[in-house]
């Protein structure tokens, strides 16, 4: 049987060591993990009515770990550390009724559209992390492709930057955020693309628990577009109307299956909520109440803040303000899921 009880916290979990790095013991927590199920009487997740998806919006070092690349603070300056302090509780706590974790990895190579590489200047120099690229910075050639990146990313340089003027066009048409230079970070195969220690300590733990798969979801490859959302990339086609990628249909679809689907993970006012606009969007066009299926873990997440120079923290509350007037819960880790809204416990 699977137990709607709050669980105790196990001895393991140290809140301390959340904000470092550190090799997860794996055959130690499959032991304890069963033998942890067999203690709480906490069934396979086959068995789960409702089901329920914790969707873990990149909570990997590159954001999470102070130091490292991108790193959250939000206004306290330690956002990240915290949130994910209390998202490994709110796991290890509702063990028994977490169907399934979905963490998301945003995943990086060298040459992408968004790091300094692909551009240059007139005289040859990369853009520095953080600046913004317009349409109108690409036609009147402040920021230009850089030639010698072209074959790399499969194509010739006349294509190239025509297709650099699309894609700047669409985002600013679009209403998007400019094009960001991004520092180099997530970079597939380094460390700061592993998820956050105690994070992937709990999610191993819950997947020998309830004999739940994790389903680890890959997004921001693609070197010729920005993939803030794990549902879709910012930018679907070049300027032919070809595609150059394509919606996560599958996760999607797979979301929608589950009675609830609770949020969290970084940043608040980017790829969490770009990820959630674009749920939003996909249960708008198929029936406006299963919105109503979505919780957001509002003390698991924190907006993008670099003290000084931008605080996205009130663009991101009034985000997610607009996604509850469209029917989705704003919820605390803290509160138990039997008093959750709407939750068909």
């Amino acid at each position: 049987m699977t137990t709607s009880t709050v669980l105790p916290l196990p001895a393991f979990f140290k809140p301390d060591r959340v904000g470092e790095v550190w090799r997860v013991p794996y055959e130690e927590r499959a032991q304890q993990a069963k033998a942890w199920a067999q203690e709480h009487q906490v069934g396979p997740a086959s068995q789960d009515a409702p089901r329920i998806c914790l969707l873990a919006i990149d909570v990997q070092n590159t954001f999470c770990i102070p130091g490292f690349e991108l790193f959250v603070g939000g206004r306290s300056g330690v956002g990240a550390v915290e949130d994910n302090t209390r998202l490994c509780q709110f796991i290890y706590r509702n063990l028994g009724l977490i169907t399934e974790i979905a963490p998301t990895l945003d995943t990086h190579t060298a040459l992408q559209i968004f790091h300094a590489e692909f551009w240059v200047n007139a005289a040859g120099e990369n853009p520095s992390p953080m600046s913004l690229i317009h349409y109108d910075d690409v036609i009147q050639g402040k920021w230009r492709v850089n030639p010698a990146i072209a074959s790399s990313v499969g194509t010739d340089y006349g294509s190239l930057q025509e297709y650099a003027l699309h894609y700047t066009r669409q985002l600013d048409d679009r209403g998007k955020y400019p094009l960001t230079i991004w520092p180099y970070h997530s970079m597939l195969g380094g460390i700061g693309h592993a998820l956050v220690s105690a994070f992937e300590e709990a999610c191993f733990f819950h997947n020998l628990a309830r004999s739940s798969q994790t389903r680890f979801e890959v997004k921001g490859g693609n070197p010729l577009t920005e993939n803030y959302s794990v549902l879709s990339p910012e930018v679907l086609e070049d300027g032919q109307g070809r595609a150059i990628a394509n919606k996560n249909s599958s996760l999607i679809d797979k979301l929608l299956t589950f009675d609830a689907v609770i949020v969290a993970g970084q940043a608040k006012s980017h790829c969490v909520a770009w990820t959630v606009e674009d749920l939003l969007s996909e249960i708008l066009a198929k029936d406006p109440q299963l919105a109503q299926k979505v919780y957001l873990l509002e003390d698991c997440t924190s907006p993008v803040v670099v003290p000084n120079v931008v605080d996205f923290t009130d663009a991101a509350n009034d985000t997610f303000t607009r996604f509850a007037q469209a029917g989705m819960h704003l919820v605390q880790s803290s509160t138990p899921l039997v008093d959750w809204p709407n939750l068909p416990l």
